[in-house]
């Protein structure tokens, strides 16, 4: 019998079994995948990611791995103005001065080899579904690779396992909101123009309130994509490959793809939002990452979320083991943690998300923050996880912005 049975190796499944390791805990950790796999992201990791893994002792592994190292970001108005934003400008002690693009086929592979190396692994094996004594939740039963029936019994089942969770499902959790969810478009490129130690988000009028992407890739390859409401798409009938095929052919842009080649097909993925509080656990589980809808819906970010959810979700077996108590009532202490330690920034990004909708808002905005150093130094902070986002919702924000 496992302390916890992880479902799924993403971001989120390897931090919580790196975690549940530290305190002790015994874990299995599936994967329907047999790793290195591909995930369509971005594949940017923020402040927020990187502090986890600086806290995991993770983080000087980073420059080894494929991929970029960023210092700057770039944002782009629907009139093409553009601001720039310098992440090594610390505003204080705890400021993370840098980012990281690495493709998820690296990332989540060394954090999965990272995971493997403490805790019981059993990759190429699906969830099908949820075994339970009474209403409890005691384990998972699936089929591995080779197509053989097994079962795994555990305290604790954490469902990491992406926005088409299976736990998510089966638990009767399940809660897709197209209001509430971004679809992207992923594609790589090589020989992309003037890609240096910027990301690039530019609200493009094809794509408001989502934006076009750039991503220093690393080894001359870049992150290519586009991103916006999934209601908006299907209201509009949007197309979302044609969408970022206007974007890359237009006059801002056709001369940094001139002579670039695609280097796959383009791919889409959804991306569940955290707008709004939703319930994550339940008699004998709990839902982390994408499962439990905790993308940031003003930058489409969710590893940093994903693995702290992770974090989380391991303290809160540790105190059930303790108690010898794995029920709804015990594990419901997972939301009211989850939700202390994100609710303000996710209910912030749904307003900005909002306010994205008015280019006349996006115009000024980033116009004025072009031309402000004191306005680029508040929202390089909140980038950095070191000022609250409640900042950029605040109407003295925009007094202050109006009269700088």
């Amino acid at each position: 019998m496992y302390d916890a049975i992880i479902v799924g190796a993403g971001p989120a499944g390897s931090s919580a079994a790196i975690y549940c390791n530290k305190l002790g805990l015994n874990t299995l950790l599936l994967d329907k995948s047999i790793f290195p796999r591909d995930k369509i992201c971005g594949d940017a990791l923020s402040g927020k990611s990187v502090k986890i893994l600086e806290e995991l002792d993770l983080l000087q592994d980073l420059d080894k791995l494929d991929g970029a190292i960023v210092n700057r970001i770039i944002f782009g108005n629907p009139n093409h103005s553009e601001c720039e934003l310098h992440l090594n400008k610390s505003l204080n002690k705890r400021h993370i001065s840098h980012g990281f693009v690495i493709p998820r086929k690296i990332f989540d592979n060394y954090l999965f080899k990272k995971a493997s190396d403490v805790s019981n692994v059993v990759s190429g094996f699906n969830v099908e579904d949820l075994i339970y004594n009474k209403s409890q939740v005691i384990g998972v039963k699936g089929k591995s690779i080779n197509g053989e029936q097994k079962k795994y019994f555990g305290n604790i089942v954490l469902g990491a396992d992406g926005p088409y969770s299976i736990i998510s499902r089966k638990s009767g959790l399940y809660n897709s909101d197209m209001n509430y969810t971004a679809v992207g478009l992923r594609c790589y490129y090589e020989n992309v123009e003037d890609l240096t130690d910027q990301i690039e988000l530019h609200y493009v009028n094809e794509t408001i309130p989502g934006y076009f992407w750039i991503f220093p890739a690393g080894n001359k390859k870049a992150n290519i994509g586009v991103g916006l409401l999934k209601s908006r798409a299907k209201k509009k009938k949007y197309n979302l490959q044609q969408i970022m095929k206007q974007v890359i052919n237009s006059k801002n842009f056709k001369y940094r793809f001139k002579n670039s080649n695609a280097l796959e097909k383009p791919k889409g993925w959804n991306l569940p939002f955290g707008n709004t509080k939703r319930g994550n656990h339940g008699n004998g589980f709990l839902l982390l990452g994408d499962a439990a809808g905790l993308v940031d819906p003003f930058t489409g970010e969710g590893i940093g979320n994903a693995m702290e959810s992770g974090k989380i979700a391991a303290d809160i077996v540790l105190k059930a083991k303790k108690l010898n108590n794995f029920s709804n009532q015990i594990l419901s202490e997972y939301d009211k943690v989850l939700w202390e330690y994100l609710g303000s920034e996710l209910k912030t990004s749904t307003l900005l998300l909002k306010l994205a909708h008015y280019r006349i808002l996006l115009n000024f905005v980033i116009d004025r923050a072009s031309r402000n150093k004191n306005i680029k130094n508040m929202i390089s902070g909140m980038l950095a996880n070191e000022v609250p986002k409640t900042e950029l919702s605040n109407p003295m924000f925009y007094l202050k912005t109006l009269f700088s």
